[in-house]
């Protein structure tokens, strides 16, 4: 039967876990959820996930969980024939652990931020606050890079593919400057040229056209 994920794809979250799920060759049946319909807070997804958020996966036991962190490395160590996508060595996945908690506690945030007024606010600029915000994620993500290709070590992982998302996100709003930032744009161009980039890339333009929809 295999696991199923449900989803929306124009959010960063769920284009890391199909980044993630991609890597792994992992059969999965996608349920798709239309939030503007509310069907992420019907009776029947909150039976399964009380937060009503998405990515919620739900594997063929009958486990339930949400968080797209959580979900990604659920998945690789249940299904990956190996552990590089997220190390079993303490120190290593120690790594890999602290860049998702940077994603998701501070630059998932900061973009939301941005996004928001934007989506439901009518907000129709960028203002210098935002491009302060923006700019300290990127220096950040400069330094977490010096010396290394990936963000985590010497090869990709799920921290990689959790903080493409929401940077990618991010650019659309307040563009890198190549620059200023070269390890970063690096980084940005490495994870392109894999394949399992195309999970992030298709629904990114989607979400870069509505944005700018939005922005006229």
């Amino acid at each position: 039967m295999g696991p199923a994920l449900y989803v929306t794809h124009l959010t960063p979250p769920v284009r890391a876990v199909l980044m993630t799920v991609k890597s792994i060759d992992l059969d999965v049946k996608l349920k798709q959820l239309n939030v503007e319909k509310n069907e992420h807070k019907s009776p029947e997804f909150l039976k399964l996930n009380p937060q009503h958020t998405v990515p919620t996966l739900v594997d063929d036991d009958g486990f339930v969980l949400w968080d797209s962190h959580a979900i990604m490395a659920y998945l690789v160590s249940k299904y990956a024939k190996d552990d590089s996508l997220y190390p079993r060595d303490i120190k290593r996945r120690a790594l890999v652990n602290q860049r998702l908690h940077f994603e998701n506690g501070v630059a998932f945030p900061e973009m939301l931020k941005i996004l928001y007024p934007i989506l439901y606010e009518g907000k129709k600029v960028i203002t210098q606050d935002d491009k302060i915000a923006a700019e300290e994620i990127y220096s950040f993500l400069e330094a977490f890079l010096e010396g290394k290709l990936w963000m985590a070590g010497d090869s990709v992982t799920i921290a990689d593919y959790s903080l493409i998302t929401t940077i990618s996100a991010l650019n659309v709003l307040v563009k890198i400057d190549r620059f200023v930032y070269p390890n970063l744009i690096t980084w940005v161009k490495n994870l392109e040229q894999l394949p399992v980039y195309e999970e992030n890339r298709k629904w990114l333009d989607s979400y870069t056209n509505y944005v700018k929809l939005l922005l006229r």
